[in-house]
């Protein structure tokens, strides 16, 4: 979800916890650091006026974009049968 936040270009780190329903920073920050650790997000800090952490896609994130669309057109695909499985499922377990 981060990754796909952050397509379209690089988000302050406040802009990016808004665009993601329900993140906490805690869990937030954790994510971006192994994300940053992978080479996945480039980290900026910006002193523009005030002291700003920006992130961004590295080209090597980038090379991701066809394995998530891929999975993104699975989704769309099969959206059907994945809820019928989860109602067969809750259906059990009640």
């Amino acid at each position: 979800m981060i990754l796909g936040a952050l397509c379209p270009g690089p988000l302050r780190f406040n802009a990016l916890r808004r665009s993601l329903d329900g993140i906490t920073q805690t869990s937030l920050t954790k994510t971006l650091r192994r994300l940053e650790r992978n080479g996945l997000l480039q980290r900026t800090i910006t002193t523009d006026t005030v002291i700003a952490v920006e992130y961004a896609i590295t080209p090597l994130g980038r090379t991701l974009g066809p394995p998530f669309q891929a999975l993104d057109r699975w989704t769309q695909d099969h959206v059907a049968e994945v809820e019928s499985a989860r109602r067969r499922y809750d259906g059990l377990a009640d």
